[in-house]
């Protein structure tokens, strides 16, 4: 009886392990930029040295007479704090954010990586084009590099045909990309929030303030005295307004800076994928 071959099957690992990593201190940031807001707040710009009659009070102060503009920050309440936590996170996870992109970005650009790779493969010289993705250290070259181990060795298998090769070849870039991608866009989430978040809460500090400015109205019929004390505490309030804006603008400008970074890496991995398909289709048929 003759013996049964078992089919041909393609090897489902891709040559690129995953990367551990705990988002653990990603969620620990924003606890510690908040209280160093709260500190900045209490313990800097609320300083009793930094006003002509500084007061009692914790959460709403009971100081007067700013001897700095800076320090009218102080008056606008316990939201102030809180917005400037939400400023150092949106610094700290640009910061990080840079870091990460600017080295997944790797060194040199990326369509001349992409045509040093297919001249090589067009020379049929692959560890050549292996240690082009060694040199250029970014996300475009991890990718192109797990490609290439599988074009490599789809090079020597007989027992595939070249429609399964490719398929096969596709399927390490498409593996490599998958974990390549959630690295680029990890964190993003934080600055995308805070740009939608951060002027609700300085819309809603304002709103605070005016209410215990009419509050206080209410209570003193002063005449022009009340009128120039509300005029005040409005000015006082809108400091949540002004803070709000800026660092809702700040996270806006870096949340679409890094994303299109990101489409540009994308878009060289995704060239790179298609090359190596090319390339294998055409020189091995």
């Amino acid at each position: 009886m003759a013996e049964t071959r078992p089919a041909a099957t393609v090897k489902p690992a891709t040559s690129v392990q995953a990367k551990k990593s705990s988002n653990m201190i990603s969620w620990i940031a924003p606890l510690l930029c908040i209280l160093t807001g709260y500190m900045l707040w209490r313990f800097g710009l609320g300083n009793p040295d930094n006003f002509e009659k500084p007061g009692g009070g914790g959460f709403w102060p009971d100081h007067h007479g700013p001897k700095a503009q800076l320090y009218n920050m102080y008056l606008g309440g316990i939201v102030v704090p809180v917005l400037i936590g939400t400023f150092l996170t949106a610094v700290v996870f640009a910061i990080e954010r840079a870091l990460t992109i600017s080295k997944a970005t790797g060194t040199g650009n990326n369509a001349d990586f992409v045509r040093k790779v297919q001249y090589h493969l067009a020379n049929k010289n692959v560890d050549a084009a292996l240690a082009e993705c060694d040199k250029q250290k970014g996300s475009v070259g991890n990718v192109m590099k797990a490609g290439l181990h599988r074009y490599k060795e789809m090079i020597s298998n007989n027992e595939l045909d070249t429609e399964q090769k490719i398929a096969a070849i596709q399927k390490e870039v498409e593996e490599a990309t998958a974990l390549e991608l959630p690295m680029l866009e990890k964190n993003l989430v934080f600055l995308s929030t805070i740009a939608t978040v951060a002027t609700l809460i300085g819309l809603f500090g304002t709103v605070l303030g005016m209410i215990r400015s009419f509050a206080a109205l209410g209570a003193d019929a002063g005449g022009g005295a009340a009128a120039g004390a509300l005029s005040q505490g409005i000015a006082e309030a809108l400091y949540n307004t002004a803070l709000g804006i800026g660092t809702s603008a700040l996270a806006i400008i870096f949340y679409n800076m890094f994303t299109t970074r990101i489409d540009n890496i994308t878009y060289g991995i995704d060239e790179s994928g298609f090359t190596l398909t090319q390339s294998f289709a055409s020189l091995y048929k």
